[in-house]
């Protein structure tokens, strides 16, 4: 992150997040608070839900949200099993993604928002995520994309490492949230995404959707004070959709959607 960089974001800093660090456990419950109070990124959220579900298949299994703790998808879909990797009372269970306690195809979809860039080893989560979801079932999740525009907004704006370059799929991590590469989705899926294939025969890539290159900057996302109100939301979403065309561009997420086969 360059000085200035450094600085704004220091400037920008959302109030109730000063002094505490990644590691902290309370930092997770402050997280949920921001994103439920800030009615523009609220809805941000609750419309990840709506495309995640609408992911999942019918028929048999259960449904896993990997790291619910920041947000609130058991409100809008209560079916759903809820687990974060540290304990918090409104979550269902304390796993590690790279260890899924579940038997052989029992479930039907694994979702989750931002946070397969936060798991160190990669390969294990997709192995076991492969026994544990059943043919025909779904992972599907909301990750940071690389795009030109994307690439100077995490370089400069986000706390959390961005390594486009990164010759490997691992990386270090000192604690639950203090370890990240947001670049980690794009060099799986896109960069290196025939090695994706060969290693990973039982999925397959069955979508990757582009979006929101403005909205969850002007939120100030969990990490930063809101720069627009909540209800300006409908017409952001609506200019972002216009936009549409040159999501490869300026895109700053996507829907990866990965299909047992």
């Amino acid at each position: 992150m360059s000085l200035t960089g450094d600085l704004l974001r220091k400037l920008l800093a959302h109030p109730r997040l000063r002094g505490v660090d990644l590691n902290d456990p309370r930092l997770t419950s402050l997280r949920r608070q921001i994103i439920l109070d800030n009615g523009f990124l609220r809805q941000i959220y609750r419309s990840w839900y709506d495309e995640l579900w609408a992911a999942v298949p019918p028929g048999p299994g259960a449904v896993l949200e990997l790291g619910s703790g920041g947000g609130f998808l058991k409100k809008v879909q209560p079916e759903v099993v809820t687990s974060e990797v540290i304990h918090l009372p409104h979550v269902d269970l304390i796993l590690d993604g790279r260890w899924l306690p579940f038997t052989d195809n029992s479930l039907r979809a694994i979702l989750f928002t931002n946070v397969l860039h936060h798991i160190p080893q990669v390969r294990r989560f997709l192995a076991d995520a492969a026994r544990c979801v059943r043919s025909g079932g779904v992972v599907t999740m909301i990750e940071p994309w690389v795009t030109g525009w994307s690439r100077f907004v995490y370089t400069h704006l986000h706390e959390e490492n961005f390594d486009t370059g990164a010759g490997t799929w691992e990386f270090p991590s000192s604690g639950p949230l203090s370890g990240a590469n947001g670049a980690l989705p794009w060099i799986i899926f896109e960069r290196d995404g025939a090695e994706f294939q060969d290693v990973f025969p039982q999925w397959r890539l069955e979508a990757i959707r582009l979006e929101m290159p403005f909205r969850y900057l002007l939120s100030g996302g969990v990490s930063l004070r809101p720069l627009m109100p909540g209800w300006s939301y409908g017409f952001w979403s609506s200019l972002e959709k216009l936009l549409t065309p040159w999501m490869p561009h300026w895109a700053m997420f996507a829907q990866v959607t990965l299909r047992r086969v």
